[in-house]
């Protein structure tokens, strides 16, 4: 990268949860698959790769605090041939505080371990948080979200801090 920045998109990561109707224990579960699409916009911002594995989420809610844990695992499959292989594992730690109107602030910060490397290049791990609403487009619930993380380990070469700009879509149901 010889010290140049790039800006754009990168992967596009659809994780699905199957989940009971009702709490076990306070507690709201659930576990899927999760893919990973080649879609970066640039060849810095994507693996270049098809990738899948299986994702798992609980939260607990108590009064206005939302805590959890989202994790996964995916492998390579697929995508272009000149490109290394995926195994790749996200934890991403949550905790919100929720505000009337659906306003919160939110610390959720993605670490990362890329299992293909060696042990100094293996972690990405951010701390920060941020604020967002949950709201409605039409009769469409969804999660918008903006936050900042500076990374206390990263891989050599990799950004000390991630800009994140989320938005979800929500099929509650």
């Amino acid at each position: 990268m010889n010290g140049e920045r790039e800006f754009g998109l990168g992967d596009i990561n659809p994780s699905f949860f199957f989940s009971p109707k009702q709490p076990t224990h306070g507690i709201i579960w659930g576990i899927g698959p999760t893919f990973v699409l080649p879609t970066g916009t640039d060849k810095t911002l994507t693996s270049g790769k098809y990738s899948a594995g299986p994702a798992f989420v609980a939260l607990a809610i108590e009064g206005p605090w939302v805590v959890g844990v989202l994790v996964n695992n995916v492998w390579s499959f697929a995508g272009k041939s000149n490109r290394s292989a995926v195994n790749a594992m996200t934890l991403q730690p949550f905790v919100n505080y929720n505000f009337h109107g659906g306003w919160y602030l939110t610390s959720s910060p993605i670490i990362t371990a890329n299992w293909e490397t060696g042990h100094g290049d293996r972690w990405t791990v951010p701390i920060g948080g941020g604020f967002g609403r949950v709201f409605k487009i039409g009769h469409q619930p969804v999660n918008a979200q903006l936050a900042a993380y500076y990374n206390v380990a990263k891989p050599s070469g990799a950004a000390d801090w991630q800009l994140r700009a989320q938005l979800q879509f929500l099929f509650p149901k």
